[in-house]
């Protein structure tokens, strides 16, 4: 989503901030804007649309000298995109300037509140609120850090808040709550962003802001304090992935170069955690009694992350024999089921600081229930406030459509499931040995099943013009359904449904239309369920529609003479064959986007992380 940068140092600020902002376009956003300060004035300049515009505006940043600022790139959420409503906002009385990610709840009342102190706004925005409040506030102490501490004590919500004071032209200030922030330390220059791929090139030095606290940023150095202003002291600690790694490396979108990348991501989630045929997992420190004594789970998570729950959960049902449910993170709270101490929350989310996720994890909490965390960002919200947490080591995913961060959910899913299952009895030790086996080769087989690609660029020329596209599929298969669908969706603008195979004849299958021959892509990957699935594959065919079946080597000759065309991977064994059935669903819904000339890494209307309700 939004994306903040932020500079104090010994260069010129304006043309660091642009190429940070350049790095952040890949969250998603609708307008971008600078602001310096230089000679104690704050230079302001922001329009609609891309980060080339004011790249453009500002020549390069050449027309906006000064060695501190802050940079922005805005999503909307409140206001329309337009040039008013882009960050930053300097305030009514022309002193302070802000940039905002997050979400003020009591926006409202604060702006009311203001108005009523003589404030006039020029915005529809929340963040025009908090930048008046700062005055407000520094109007009456004169004390930057004082009025800084007195507003975020008054806001409620979410926020990432960069701020510049025109009377400390050299000083840079940050707080946030419950909105990533980091700060970043270099040599002679010093940073903040809320996302260290923006900065990752200049410094791998970084700080994670705690909720409430405030950081202050010179050339020479940066200073925490508390929420109440005691004075902080912590380490930077050092990022451990490559500037490669946030880079495209020659593919022309990060969506492929990421695809490619599942099988070494994959294997840096599986291989630490698997030592002599054992899962370990060193994180987690879960009681044994503890998880005997779970009588129920519930997983909670959002759009692509929720599907890899639905893998989860088939998987903790069969192999755990858990009673799971899979809740979207956003009904969570709003719906709350029936939980206690003898109940166990997973919470499944990219970057860990979903904010429906989060509400989700905290009512759980709130409610007695203990919560696991799957996330990919060290640190991040979800990670410090979850009870146990486990990192998926996906690395950087730049694309907003997840691939290998879904890969990577599904790999730390498989082991979740196989410890819960060897410390409940739940698996047979031959069992436990197979699949721990199959584990430790599924990076190998995700790697050549990459080798369709071919074959799926054939296939989307042949499916590109689609107007509505149907998935199908049973079990662990419907599973997979649901992030393919979701794939083709988010990224080639088809409209496209997963369905339970078994569902059609209730409601769907009302859909197939004959006269455009509606394609539908049955995913029948399972041997137990494959003779249901010809049958489904037979009711849609009659109808009319177009039949496109991806199977395994083993089911592919049942299915062949009903699908028009066969995607085939390998079979495996059943748990984990949604981490090689995906693959040729994720190349299909890239080269389709190709085909139809889509902006593939930054789909129109979505965000990258989702970090407001």
């Amino acid at each position: 989503m939004c994306g903040i940068i932020g500079y104090a140092g010994k260069n010129e600020a304006a043309p660091i901030m642009l190429d940070s902002l350049r790095r952040l376009e890949y969250r998603g956003y609708d307008s971008a804007g600078l602001v310096v300060s230089r000679d104690k004035k704050l230079y302001l300049t922001k329009s609609a649309g891309y980060v080339q515009i004011l790249a453009d505006l500002t020549e390069e940043g050449a027309q906006m000298p000064g060695h501190v600022g802050l940079g922005h790139t805005r999503w909307a959420t409140h206001g329309q995109p337009n040039d008013a409503n882009a960050h930053p906002h300097i305030s009514d009385g022309g002193t302070i300037a802000v940039v905002h990610n997050g979400i003020i709840e009591n926006y409202r009342k604060l702006r009311e509140f203001l108005t009523g102190k003589g404030f006039t706004f020029s915005s529809e925005t929340d963040t025009e609120v908090a930048v008046n409040l700062i005055q407000y506030y520094y109007d009456r102490s004169h004390d930057i850090l004082r009025a800084v501490a007195d507003a975020a004590r008054r806001m409620e919500g979410s926020y990432a808040l960069g701020i510049l004071c025109e009377d400390l032209p050299d000083t840079l200030i940050a707080t946030k709550r419950e909105s990533p922030l980091s700060i970043g330390a270099g040599d002679g220059e010093n940073y903040i962003t809320s996302d260290v791929a923006a900065i990752i090139t200049r410094t791998r030095n970084i700080i994670t802001l705690r909720d409430y606290e405030i950081a202050v940023l010179r050339a020479d150095g940066v200073e925490l304090y508390s929420g109440e202003l005691d004075r902080l002291t912590r380490k930077a600690e050092v990022v451990d992935w490559d500037v490669a790694a946030a880079e495209k490396g020659g593919y022309p979108h990060f969506m492929l170069k990421e695809i490619m990348e599942q099988p070494e991501s994959v294997r840096r989630s599986l291989s630490p955690r698997i030592r002599d045929g054992e899962i370990i997992l060193d994180e987690l420190e879960i009681p044994d009694d503890y998880l005997k004594s779970i009588s129920k789970i519930y997983i909670a998570a959002c759009g692509t992350a929720d599907f890899a729950g639905v893998v989860m959960k088939y998987n903790l049902e069969r192999i755990a024999r858990v009673p799971t449910e899979v809740v979207f993170a956003s009904e969570f709270r709003y719906n709350l089921p029936p939980i206690d101490e003898t109940t166990l929350v997973i919470c499944i989310s990219q970057s860990g600081t979903t904010a429906d996720t989060i509400a989700a994890m905290r009512e759980a909490k709130k409610n007695g229930a203990r919560v696991l965390s799957i996330v990919n960002v060290v640190g991040s919200v979800i990670a410090e406030e979850s009870d146990w947490s486990l990192l998926t080591l996906a690395g950087p995913e730049i694309s907003v459509a997840s691939t290998k961060a879904y890969s990577t959910q599904l790999a730390v899913g498989y082991l979740v499931t196989l410890y819960f299952a060897k410390v409940r009895g739940t698996v047979t030790p031959d069992a436990y040995k197979t699949a721990v086996d199959a584990l430790v080769r599924l990076p190998d087989a995700i790697e050549e099943t990459l080798k369709l690609q071919e074959t799926t660029q054939y296939l989307a020329s042949r499916y590109f013009s689609s107007n509505d596209i149907y998935f199908i599929g049973r079990g662990l298969d419907y599973a997979l359904s649901l992030e393919g669908d979701q794939k083709l969706k988010e990224i080639s603008y088809i409209h496209s449904e997963a369905y339970a195979a078994g569902e059609l004849k209730h409601g769907p299958i009302a859909l197939i239309d004959a006269a455009v021959k509606t394609p539908v892509v049955a995913v029948a990957t399972n041997k137990r369920l494959i003779d249901k699935m010809v049958s489904n594959a037979v009711e849609v065919k009659s109808r009319g529609a177009s039949v496109l079946a991806l199977v395994t080597d083993v089911t592919a000759e049942t299915m062949r003479g009903v699908a028009e065309d066969l995607i085939t991977v390998s079979d495996y064994e059943e748990a984990f064959l949604p981490s090689l059935a995906i693959i040729p669903l994720q190349l299909f819904a890239y080269y389709i986007a190709l085909q139809r000339g889509c902006d593939i890494d930054k789909p129109r209307n979505l965000a990258k992380s989702v970090t407001v309700e």
